[in-house]
């Protein structure tokens, strides 16, 4: 396994402290999810035991966002899951969701290939303003599942959302502008 495949350990001491083995610092949740969404695989794993406790901690990481009104998963697809933990089709929901994310990083990686591959429209006066604001839109509705970062995202983590989206309704009343003139 090469050095940027293999996934950042993680050790979860008895006092419940997190440390990671490659800065040799504590780290919090937050960190965790920070190294998640710049595209970071994290194994966490219990230092006494050996047991992986990745997927207790990728839950806790989702319910503290979900707690703080941040919420991505609507009620139903919730109730679809506690559900589906009581029936038989546990065997088929962890693929149909796999499947699902996988396509949805799939497609958001064709739309932004088609954006940048050289087509008719790339002439069209605005068209690197309209490009920079379909990629925006991508970033705020996936929250970063490519799986590899983008080039602002510790930018952005910084300035907040708030800031992205006054980014681009200057970008959009710019074009407007453009789109006046012809």
């Amino acid at each position: 396994m090469t050095e940027k495949t293999k996934p950042l350990l993680i050790k979860r001491y008895a006092s419940r402290r997190l440390y990671n083995t490659e800065s040799s610092d504590y780290v919090t949740l937050e960190d965790i999810a920070g190294f998640i969404r710049s595209g970071r695989e994290v194994q966490i794993i219990d230092l006494k035991s050996g047991d992986d406790l990745t997927r207790q901690y990728l839950l806790q990481i989702i319910a503290e966002h979900e707690s703080r009104g941040e919420s991505v998963l609507p009620v139903e697809v919730l109730t679809d899951l506690v559900r589906s933990y009581a029936t038989q089709a546990t065997s088929v929901v962890p693929q149909f969701l796999a499947a699902s994310f996988e396509m949805l990083r799939d497609g958001q990686s064709k739309a932004m290939e088609n954006l940048t591959v050289v087509n008719p429209m790339a002439a069209m006066p605005g068209f690197e303003i309209m490009k920079a604001q379909q990629e925006a839109f991508m970033k705020a509705m996936t929250g970063g599942l490519s799986g590899s970062p983008a080039p602002n995202d510790a930018e952005s983590s910084k300035t907040g959302s708030s800031d992205d989206l006054s980014y681009i309704k200057s970008q959009l009343a710019a074009l407007q502008e453009k789109l006046s003139k012809l």
